[in-house]
């Protein structure tokens, strides 16, 4: 299911997850040559993609929504 890009957060590893309208989280890694997203190491980039939509596999799997960092 598609859902939209409200927000980021760095992980426990440093790493960017996206923060979905639906309530779940994902991952938005940029790790060439595998994983192409030069946009999500600035904050003009990720600011850029707020709005587009990601493919959720968590709602599709009915699961539910993910914790978030607070503040």
């Amino acid at each position: 299911m598609k859902q939209p890009i409200t927000g980021y957060h760095k992980d426990d590893e440093d790493h960017w997850v996206a923060q979905l309208a639906c309530g779940h989280n994902q991952h938005v890694r940029h790790d060439p040559p595998w994983i192409n997203r030069p946009w999500v190491t600035t904050r003009e980039g990720r600011a850029s993609r707020l709005g587009v939509e990601l493919d959720c596999r968590k709602c599709d799997e009915g699961a539910p929504p993910d914790d978030r960092p607070v503040g």
